[in-house]
């Protein structure tokens, strides 16, 4: 049997957004310092890891294109949270990070600054994940808090799932059902796990 993989966005999914108390402004993790596991966030994945499903992580990254922060940075991040979530019992089969930006920003990185096929709505990050891991479309799932994650599901005809913070006011269409709805939803990870699994259990 082939096996199948849970996909999970990074951003707003397993980690929180970084806060400057000062100026208000909102930006991702670019240091190990940053990072701040959101509650829930273990407890899905350990469900979904117990469930036989494989680990998988896909973020977009545009970042170091915009000139925000270096490529450096990312993958020292998405590293210290691989061990991270490692020294939580998870086992993460692959992490796979697009760092393009189709416009840039200024001092950023020319070599990124492109459309590519891999930055979510598009499905080459999942599609990267399932060649990588073998595992069968009909039973993986991508798991985000954005429609670009539910788009890159579709495009990759894998299922879909969403976090649905409270705070997150443009998906709340999404939580009437379809059209364009996710498969599955919950307000954190551990939620969602539990309606992915109620999901299987069901079909």
């Amino acid at each position: 049997m082939p096996p199948r993989v849970a996909i999970f966005d990074r951003d707003g999914t397993i980690i929180d957004v970084v806060r400057d108390e000062e100026t208000g402004a909102i930006s991702v993790a670019f240091h190990p310092d940053h990072l701040r596991i959101l509650d829930g966030a273990i407890e899905g994945m350990r469900a979904m890891q117990g469930a036989g499903y494989l680990l998988a992580i896909a973020t977009n990254q545009p970042g170091p294109a915009k000139g925000q922060f270096s490529a450096a940075a990312v993958l020292r991040t998405n590293a210290v949270l691989v061990e991270k979530l490692t020294a939580a019992g998870l086992r993460i089969t692959t992490l796979r990070a697009c760092m393009h930006h189709p416009k840039g920003g200024p001092g950023g990185d020319a070599s990124l600054v492109r459309a590519c096929d891999c930055r979510k709505p598009k499905a080459g990050l999942l599609e990267d994940i399932l060649r990588d891991t073998g595992a069968e479309r009909a039973s993986s799932w991508m798991i985000g808090d954005a429609r670009s994650d539910l788009d890159a599901a579709r495009a990759a005809r894998i299922q879909a799932a969403l976090v649905f913070a409270s705070n997150r006011c443009e998906l709340c269409p999404l939580r009437e059902g379809p059209p364009g709805a996710p498969d599955a939803h919950g307000a954190t990870l551990a939620e969602v796990a539990a309606s992915i699994l109620a999901y299987g259990r069901a079909s």
